[in-house]
């Protein structure tokens, strides 16, 4: 108890707020390679995700590689790609490192949520007449989008803990103070910046549980509670009904 009443001290104290990385700092970068990851991440796996889920080439190929991908050590990735492109580059090399680590998880929700598309929906599309592109934007897209929120929050929340690992790069972020904190032995700035760590992946991963809510379509929603109620009342008069 005391060690954590001294992690909370030591993230609350003002000394936080001035020297050469000061905590705020420190988050700002932290959620700098964290968004730049996923935004780059997401622009290469969206596009491959749908035209998999759309078509149905490369579905096996795709969950093969995305398997391989999410069984690859965080820390070597990291290391073995400073050595490959240059210790000059360990910004682009991290970066790198971070997309790779999120794409399976995007790749997969993109993909997962046009495959859940009731397929007697598309049938009815292309019997009215959409062409494929229609039915792709105004059908399996918005329908498959809470997945892939879903997607992205469980990319964003992989990359958001594996940015600890840029500060092995002398990038920055939070995790230079689990560095610091492991050779000077101060555990409660080691706590302090773990803690710092969770709060900042439950905040992104409640934003994204909001924004996963928000996406899902009026019509959708709209119909549950009637199918709830009418599902409800026929098990009512069922239960209800004479046996004779």
């Amino acid at each position: 108890m005391n060690l954590l009443a001294d992690a909370l001290a030591w993230i609350f104290s003002p000394d936080r707020l001035s020297g050469s990385s000061p905590l705020p700092l420190a988050i700002v970068q932290h959620l700098f390679y964290t968004f730049l990851a996923v935004l780059i991440a997401a622009a290469i796996a969206i596009p491959l995700g749908y035209y998999i889920g759309h078509t149905g080439r490369g579905r096996n190929i795709a969950i093969g590689v995305s398997g391989a991908a999410r069984a690859i050590p965080s820390f070597g990735l990291i290391l073995l790609l400073i050595l490959v492109i240059g210790v000059t580059q360990k910004p682009l090399a991290a970066t790198i490192a971070f997309v790779l680590l999120g794409i399976p998880s995007i790749l997969a929700g993109a993909y997962a949520g046009l495959e859940a598309v009731d397929r007697r929906v598309i049938d009815a599309a292309r019997a009215v007449g959409m062409t494929e592109w229609q039915i792709l934007f105004k059908v399996e897209i918005p329908l498959g989008l809470p997945l892939l929120i879903g997607g992205i929050r469980a990319g964003a929340l992989q990359i958001v803990a594996t940015v600890v690992l840029a500060a092995y790069a002398t990038l920055g972020g939070v995790g230079t103070y689990i560095i610091k904190g492991i050779a000077t032995r101060r555990f409660d700035e080691i706590l302090g910046a773990a803690i710092v760590i969770v709060a900042l992946a439950l905040v992104l991963d409640g934003l994204f549980a909001l924004l996963q809510h928000v996406v899902v379509p009026r019509g959708v929603t709209a119909g549950r509670p009637k199918e709830l109620r009418t599902s409800s009342s026929r098990r009512r008069a069922v239960v209800e009904s004479p046996t004779g």
